[in-house]
């Protein structure tokens, strides 16, 4: 681990993730409440949320919480049976949100956070059946063994928060073709990032971020059309920009950057609102069960 960077691996971003969420709860406007986050958090989160610029930095964070909570309430609704989360971390959603009992919520991730999460956590109730499975999503065999498992209880939602960004274009494309494959998943909820957002970040963060093993890569050029050749399409994209408006967590100084972007060109101004997004994907597989 590198001095300038409390980050020492890919993992610990989700404690940095856990504290915003926390600072976010305890808003007395708090779009979500998500009690158990300062406990997860912890504090190596509070460093880390400190060095990577503390509440200002925490807006696009908290809008990408709140989109996703509202879409995978609206596919569970729609008739989503199992949720498969790949490299979950100490996502909550299974304890906070209010989801049906008989939904299976399968929380994947590496052993060592697995097991941090789950002693966290074993004095809390989930809300629907949730499933551990410690798996190491890099190893094409074990991966296609967790998304058969998840494919027998379908339809599916697959959720992958936080992960694309940390992968090379040709993991993306393997996991994007197993999980239609494979899982046969009906939905694929995750983030998206474009190269004018990768360049900001590197400018930004990268240099923490590389200290400690966990670089910024993937950002498509043609964006969600990325996934088209494994057979997904875009059913939803929610602009982080337009979505940090709407929900009032814009980030500082945004009424500048809005008049500046009125002097922009359409395009530069079309390109501005995808620069970053929450986007569900849907397939062409009919659905197991």
């Amino acid at each position: 681990m590198s001095l300038a960077s409390p980050i020492r691996n890919v993992s610990d971003t989700a404690r940095w993730v856990a504290i915003y969420r926390a600072m976010e709860s305890e808003r007395p406007d708090a779009l979500f409440h998500d009690p158990f986050a300062r406990r997860l958090g912890g504090e190596r989160g509070e460093a880390i949320a400190k060095a990577m610029g503390g509440k200002s930095s925490s807006w696009p964070l908290v809008v990408r919480t709140v989109v996703m909570d509202d879409v995978v309430k609206r596919c569970v609704a729609q008739g989503a049976r199992t949720v498969l989360n790949l490299a979950a971390g100490l996502d909550t959603r299974p304890y906070r949100l209010d989801l049906p009992k008989d939904l299976l919520w399968l929380h994947v991730d590496l052993p060592e956070m697995l097991d941090y999460f789950r002693d966290s956590m074993q004095a809390e109730q989930p809300s629907c059946k949730l499933e551990f499975v410690a798996a190491d999503l890099r190893h094409a065999e074990v991966r296609r063994d967790v998304l058969a498992r998840a494919a027998g209880n379908g339809p599916l939602l697959v959720i992958t928060e936080g992960l694309l960004l940390y992968l090379e274009a040709e993991d993306v494309v393997a996991l994007s073709r197993d999980l239609h494959d494979v899982a046969r998943a009906q939905w694929w909820l995750t983030d998206l990032a474009s190269p004018m957002l990768l360049k900001y970040l590197e400018r930004r963060w990268q240099g923490k971020l590389t200290a400690g093993n966990a670089p910024f890569r993937f950002g498509p050029e043609n964006g969600t059309a990325f996934f088209a050749p494994q057979g997904w399409h875009e059913l939803e994209f929610h602009s982080t920009v337009a979505d940090a408006w709407r929900l009032d967590r814009k980030m500082p100084f945004a009424w500048l950057a809005r008049i500046l972007s009125r002097l922009q060109p359409k395009s530069r101004r079309e390109q501005m609102m995808r620069m970053s997004g929450t986007t569900l994907l849907a397939s062409g597989v009919e659905p197991h069960g």
